[in-house]
C-alpha cells in the first residue's frame, strides 16, 4: 500500500509538471499555504502585493492560450516550442485533457488561497485592511480562469452534449496500480480475459435470443425485453419486491448469513438527472440503492432511453448486485468485521463480489425465464466490455467516442446510457482500474469458490460469511488467509485465477 502510495505520489508531480505553465500563480499559493502550516505570521503588505500580480498574470496568460487556440485552428508545419524555450508572449496551445486538469488544479489552489485568507483575516486586524481587496481580485480571477479553460479550451460547460474528456494514465501508472492490487496478469492480459468473457458471453445471448423467437440477433432480443419497463413512479416498487425476492432466495438455499437488521435498515433513493449523466443505472451509497429512472424534466428521448435502459429484466439483476448479497450486506458487515482494513478497499473486492453473485445467481438458475436471463448477460457482457474499454482509453489505444461506440456495438446499451458510462470511466474520480474490478475480482472469487467449496473444504454459506469478514484487503490475501499459504514480506503475486490467456 505504501508502495502504491509513493508511485501515486510520483505520477501526480509528473502530472503536474506538464501543467505548471498553466499555473504561474501556484508558488504564490503555495508558499503562503506552507507559512500557514508551519504557524508563521503573515506580512500583511507583502502579501497584497503578491496577490495583486494574479489577475495581471491571468489575463496576460489567457491571451496567450486564446491566441494558441486560434493558430491550432490553422496548423502551420512549425513544430510547438518547449515552454523554457519559447518567449513570455508567445502563444500556448493547450489540450482538452491538459485544460481540464489545469482548471481542476486552479480550482484546489482557489481553495487553499481562501482558506489561507480566512484564517489570517480573523486574527490580525491589519492584514484584510491590506489584503481584501487584492485576495478578492485575485480569487475571482483565478475562478474565471479556470472556469476559462474548463468550458472554452475543454468545451465541458456541464450540458447533454458536452465532449467526452478524460485522462489516460499510462501503461507504467496501470501496471504500479496492478502490483498494488495483486494481480498477476498485465494491462493487455487483462484486456485479452474481457475479450474473452464477452466472446462467451454473446454466444450464450444468441442461444437465448434463438428461444425467444429471434435467431442469432441477440441485439433484437435486447430491444424487446428493454420495452417491458414500469411506468413512471412505478421503479422504487419493483426494486423493493425484487430486493426482497433476492434475500428469499438466498436464506432456500442456505447460501450465506443475512443479519436481520442488516436485511431491516436497507433504502432506496431516486438518482435525479443530472446525476444519471454519470450513473444512468443504479449506485448504492449510505444504505441506500441509489435508484435511476425517468424523471419527470429529462427530455422525451432521454426518458425513454432511460426507462429502457432499466427495463424489468435488467433491473431484477441489479438490484441484488446493489442490495443483498450485494453492497449492502458487504457494507454492513465491513463496518463490523475488521473496520480498519478499509484502508486497503480495492475495486476487485468490492466490485467484485458483487459480479461473482451474478455469476453464482446464474449457475443457480435464479432467472425466472429467458427474457431475465438475457438481462443478465447483458450485464455480464458489459462488464466485460468494461475491461476492454476501460484499459483500452488508459493505454491510449481507445479514444472516449470510440468507448462509446463499442459499447452501443457490443452490449447493445443506448446511447444515453453508454455516454453517460464513458463519461464516468474517464472522469479521473477514482481508480482507473475500477471498472476492469468487477469482471476481474468476480472472477477471482469464483475461482477461489472452486478451491474450496466444489472441493467440500468448506459451505457455500462457510465461504461467503467467511470473505465478508476478512475484507476488504485484495482477494489475493483472502486467499492466503483461507488457504492458511505462507506470505512472504516481499510477496508478488503469481495467482492466475483466470488460467493462461494465451490459449482458449
Amino acid at each position: 500500500h505504501v508502495d502504491g502510495q509513493l508511485d501515486e505520489i510520483e505520477f501526480g508531480r509528473r502530472q503536474l509538471t506538464d501543467i505548471e505553465e498553466l499555473l504561474p500563480f501556484r508558488k504564490t499559493i503555495i508558499e503562503a499555504a506552507f507559512g500557514l502550516i508551519r504557524m508563521e505570521r503573515v506580512d500583511a503588505v507583502a502579501s497584497a502585493e503578491r496577490l495583486s500580480k494574479i489577475a495581471e498574470e491571468l489575463k496576460s496568460l489567457r491571451e496567450r492560450i486564446e491566441k494558441g487556440k486560434r493558430e491550432q485552428a490553422q496548423p502551420s508545419s512549425a513544430p510547438a516550442s518547449q515552454p523554457e524555450t519559447r518567449p513570455a508572449d508567445a502563444p500556448i496551445v493547450v489540450s482538452a485533457v491538459t485544460a481540464r486538469r489545469a482548471a481542476g488544479a486552479a480550482d484546489a489552489l482557489r481553495q487553499e488561497l481562501r482558506e489561507w485568507y480566512d484564517y489570517h483575516a480573523q486574527f490580525q486586524p491589519e492584514f484584510p485592511w491590506w489584503t481584501r481587496r487584492p485576495y478578492e481580485d485575485a480569487s475571482k480571477a483565478i475562478e474565471d480562469y479556470a472556469k476559462f479553460l474548463r468550458e472554452e479550451i475543454a468545451g465541458l460547460k456541464g450540458k447533454d452534449d458536452d465532449p467526452l474528456v478524460g485522462d489516460p494514465i499510462g501503461r507504467e501508472a496501470l501496471l504500479s496500480d496492478l502490483r498494488e492490487e495483486f494481480i498477476a496478469y498485465s494491462p493487455e492480459e487483462l484486456v485479452e480475459i474481457g475479450q474473452r468473457e464477452l466472446a462467451w458471453c454473446q454466444v450464450e445471448m444468441k442461444k437465448i435470443a434463438a428461444a425467444m423467437g429471434a435467431g442469432d440477433d441477440w441485439k433484437a432480443a435486447l430491444k424487446k425485453i428493454k420495452e417491458d419497463h414500469v411506468g413512471p413512479g412505478e421503479q422504487d416498487e419493483l426494486v423493493t419486491q425484487f430486493g426482497r425476492n433476492a434475500v428469499e432466495f438466498l436464506k432456500s438455499r442456505d447460501l450465506i448469513t443475512i443479519p436481520p437488521l442488516c436485511e431491516e435498515t436497507w433504502r432506496l433513493f431516486m438518482l435525479s438527472p443530472e446525476s444519471q449523466k454519470t450513473l444512468p443505472f443504479a449506485a448504492y451509497g449510505g444504505q441506500s440503492m441509489l435508484v435511476a429512472y425517468a424523471a419527470e424534466s429529462m427530455k422525451h428521448d432521454d426518458k425513454l432511453m432511460s426507462m429502457r435502459g432499466n427495463n424489468r429484466h435488467f433491473t431484477r439483476i441489479v438490484v441484488p448486485h446493489e442490495l443483498i448479497p450485494g453492497h449492502h450486506l458487504q457494507a454492513f458487515m465491513a463496518a463490523r468485521e475488521r473496520p480498519y482494513r478499509q484502508l486497503f478497499s480495492t475495486p476487485f473486492l468490492v466490485e467484485g463480489w458483487c459480479l461473482y453473485w451474478e455469476m453464482l445467481l446464474w449457475d443457480l438458475n435464479y432467472a425466472a425465464n429467458d427474457a431475465d436471463r438475457l438481462g443478465m448477460l447483458f450485464w455480464r457482457n458489459h462488464r466485460a466490455a468494461r475491461i476492454i474499454v476501460s484499459l483500452k482509453f488508459h493505454l491510449g489505444e481507445m479514444t472516449p467516442q470510440e468507448m462509446v461506440n463499442f459499447l452501443l456495438e457490443n452490449v447493445g446499451m443506448e446511447k444515453f446510457g453508454a455516454t453517460s458510462e464513458v463519461r464516468r470511466f474517464i472522469g479521473g474520480d477514482y481508480s482507473p482500474l475500477y471498472q476492469c474490478g468487477y469482471m476481474i475480482g468476480g472472477l477471482q472469487i469464483r475461482s477461489l469458490r472452486r478451491e474450496l467449496v466444489d472441493t467440500r473444504k468448506m459451505t457455500d454459506r462457510e465461504f461467503h460469511d467467511a470473505i465478508l469478514k476478512l475484507g476488504p484487503v485484495p482477494i489475493e490475501m483472502i486467499r492466503a488467509t483461507l488457504l492458511n499459504a505462507p506470505l512472504k514480506r516481499d510477496h508478488a503475486s503469481q495467482w492466475k485465477f483466470a488460467g493462461d490467456v494465451s490459449k482458449p
